[in-house]
């Protein structure tokens, strides 16, 4: 997923990249959902009516084909999902700019204030934007604006999902360790934990 020409001028957002510490270590409260977009997609804030329109993307079993909770894509399973996603208070609806397609999910979670980090997870797109840019226009998106209030974010991938694990390399993640993760009802599951710290991201080749 190499971005080049007009790809990589699109990822940016009206939020700025590159600022100075003493400005976004201003100690400001983290806004866990705020309405921004760039050329490819917006993220708003998930809704209880998107649910049937996001669980039309859910639905399909190769979304989950390599996560930890593969049956995800059952409808009773994708409830529970959803309702921890509306409860967490940092869930997002992805839409498609070229269409208004609601296309997929993703959420902070992990908000840690005193030590300056938050994390992204429980992301998924729908396959028909798989190599396509969308994944990185996402993450693109969401690091921009955790820059401005921490100084790490961390993202936990499934010990065996590889596709994530390497989108999550190409994006400048680096491999910090392994950590047990239990999503609400579902069993524990082992993953591996990234992290991109804000001087990275601001210094990563455009």
């Amino acid at each position: 997923m190499m971005i080049r020409g007009k790809f990589m001028r699109s990822f940016t957002t009206s939020l700025l990249i590159e600022i100075p510490r003493a400005l976004y270590n201003c100690g400001m409260p983290f806004e866990l959902q705020p309405r921004i977009h760039n050329e490819l997609i917006k993220i708003e804030p998930l809704e209880a009516g998107d649910f049937e329109n996001l669980y039309a993307v859910a639905s399909d079993p190769l979304i989950w084909e390599q996560h930890p909770s593969r049956d995800r894509y059952q409808r009773a399973v994708f409830e529970n999902f959803f309702k921890g996603a509306m409860e967490s208070g940092g869930a997002f609806r992805v839409i498609d700019n070229v269409n208004g397609e609601l296309i997929g999910s993703s959420r902070y979670s992990d908000y840690e204030e005193a030590q300056r980090q938050i994390s992204i997870g429980y992301t998924f797109i729908a396959r028909s934007r798989w190599a396509r840019h969308y994944n990185r226009a996402l993450k693109t998106l969401m690091l921009d604006h955790a820059f401005q209030y921490v100084d790490r974010v961390t993202f936990k991938v499934g010990i065996n999902n590889w596709r994530s694990r390497k989108a999550m390399e190409k994006l400048g993640g680096i491999f910090i360790g392994e950590e047990s993760v239990s999503y609400s009802g579902e069993p524990s599951h082992p993953n591996v934990v990234f992290k991109i710290d804000a001087a990275d991201w601001a210094n990563r080749p455009r």
